[in-house]
């Protein structure tokens, strides 16, 4: 009986994104504009774990990063503040849940992009 190398090779790669990063990016539009906020911040810190510890998902790192710093902004005002309301869904300002939500959806857009490859 002889050994191959073919016996030993390595199973094929995908190279589409990871299923908890797609519905992430596709949660935290949902969550934001749905005065869920602080929800949101399990999908972002998915998104942005994800981003840096998952090679196939490389090239969403910048937009991670983006995602992780806007969602983070007024997530530490409204925590800093003494005097804040009673919910980040409350305090957040619209142009804040605009970004995050529109950084989040290119996400999406790119992983869609990325499966129909």
């Amino acid at each position: 009986m002889t050994i191959n190398s073919e016996d030993f090779a390595a199973a094929p790669v995908s190279t589409k994104a990871p299923a908890y990063i797609t519905y992430s990016a596709w949660a935290v539009p949902v969550l934001v504009i749905g005065q869920f906020a602080l929800l949101a911040a399990v999908p972002v810190a998915l998104i942005v774990f994800g981003a840096f510890k998952d090679s196939r998902v490389r090239a969403l790192r910048w937009w991670a990063a983006a995602l992780g710093i806007l969602y983070a902004s007024p997530l530490v005002f409204w925590l800093s503040r003494d005097d804040g309301a009673e919910s980040l869904s409350k305090d957040i300002h619209p142009i804040f849940v605009a970004l995050i939500a529109a950084t989040s959806l290119v996400i999406a857009v790119k992983v869609y992009q990325s499966h129909r490859r």
